[in-house]
């Protein structure tokens, strides 16, 4: 897998699961809404410490920046 998030991305998708988490844990989400952004939440997570987001792939994003490939 070929690197296709920058640091900036990378940052803002940890940042989101992070407050997710706290609202999930702190009951201020609950129930299926709760559940479907904690799966989202885990797919930043992963992809933020990959750097590959497999969406980007088949429309050919790439928040990398030339200096950092």
């Amino acid at each position: 897998m070929k690197k296709n998030m920058g640091n900036a991305d990378r940052v803002i998708r940890l940042l989101a699961a992070l407050v997710v988490l706290v609202l999930y844990f702190t009951n201020v989400i609950t129930g299926t809404l709760g559940v479907i952004l904690l799966i989202v939440a885990a797919i930043f997570i992963v992809t933020g410490i990959i750097g590959f987001c497999p969406l980007y792939a088949p429309f050919g994003f790439n928040t990398l920046k030339k200096a950092q490939k």
